[in-house]
């Protein structure tokens, strides 16, 4: 009988930046996502959004383009927010209390499920310094914020119109 192989899960490396010209403004991120010898760099832009929100969407969007459950995934991120909520372990507490009072409840449901899709592991680097694929990402993030077609953050918007942001 043929011994059966396993497929070892890639290692994944992801960069991603959020920009808001304004905030709330127009908005983008800008994701790097590398594995072996590929690389591909995606970035979208948003008509009115936030920072957070284009932090935190850079992110989701990365992990759902990964095609190959439990993959191993460090994401490098210059967001306090988004690094915090996962390494200071806060997450937790907001999926327990439904992402009650919470900022960004869609994005951080959405994430959620993403998230328990892969090992991921957050390191938060330092913005506008010396790291090629941070900067990248910025330059991506903020090309996508200022650019032509933007999409619309539907659920922002649809809570800023009915002033339940707490803004």
């Amino acid at each position: 009988m043929a011994e059966e192989k396993t497929a070892t899960p890639p290692t994944i490396t992801i960069y991603t930046d959020g920009s808001s010209r304004g905030n709330p403004g127009p908005g983008g991120f800008g994701i790097v996502l590398m594995s072996g010898q590929y690389r591909k760099d995606v970035a979208c832009g948003f008509r009115r959004t936030t920072n957070n929100r284009m932090e935190l969407l850079g992110v989701i969007t990365a992990l759902e383009m990964l095609k190959i459950p439990n993959s191993n995934v460090t994401i490098y991120t210059d967001s306090k927010y988004v690094a915090d909520a996962i390494n200071q372990n806060w997450i937790y507490g907001w999926i327990k209390k439904g992402f009650n009072k919470v900022k960004n409840p869609d994005l951080w449901s959405r994430f959620v499920r993403i998230y328990k899709q892969h090992n991921v592991k957050f390191v938060w680097v330092k913005g506008h310094a010396d790291n090629p694929y941070n900067n990248r990402c910025d330059q991506l993030a903020v090309a996508a914020a200022t650019g032509t077609n933007l999409l619309v953050d539907e659920y922002f918007e649809a809570s800023e119109n009915n002033n339940t942001l707490g803004l």
